[in-house]
């Protein structure tokens, strides 16, 4: 089997070159919903990023940016990869901005329908 972590790692750190600090800051969360959406990544992930049968959990807390335009660009599984020319850097750390912006669900323990016993 493959070192498939040192690959991606290896890509992780491409990535971070390529997309550098400059796009993570610049990134809008708006503009990463719509990308989101128009890029079609709710079809598989959810309007939310939540998960779905097809994908993965993405919100909240997605990885971090670098790894996840490795994980994007490299993709050799279900999810095929989007190259820079399908989907722009810019747009990639909008969605992921998008993304961090996903609020983390209230504690089970807060709702009180599910603590009647």
């Amino acid at each position: 089997m493959r070192n498939v972590g040192g690959y991606l790692g290896l890509a992780a750190l491409a990535a971070g070159l390529v997309l550098g600090p400059a796009a993570a800051s610049a990134a809008s969360v708006e503009k990463g919903k719509q990308a989101f959406m128009k890029y079609g990544c709710w079809q598989c992930h959810g309007t939310v990023g939540q998960g779905g049968v097809t994908g993965p959990k993405l919100a909240p807390d997605p990885i971090p940016l670098d790894a996840m335009a490795a994980f994007i660009r490299n993709s050799n599984r279900a999810m095929p990869p989007y190259r820079e020319s399908v989907l722009p850097n810019e747009d990639l750390a909008d969605i992921h901005a998008y993304l961090e912006s996903v609020p983390k669900p209230p504690d089970y323990k807060s709702i009180p329908l599910l603590n009647n016993n």
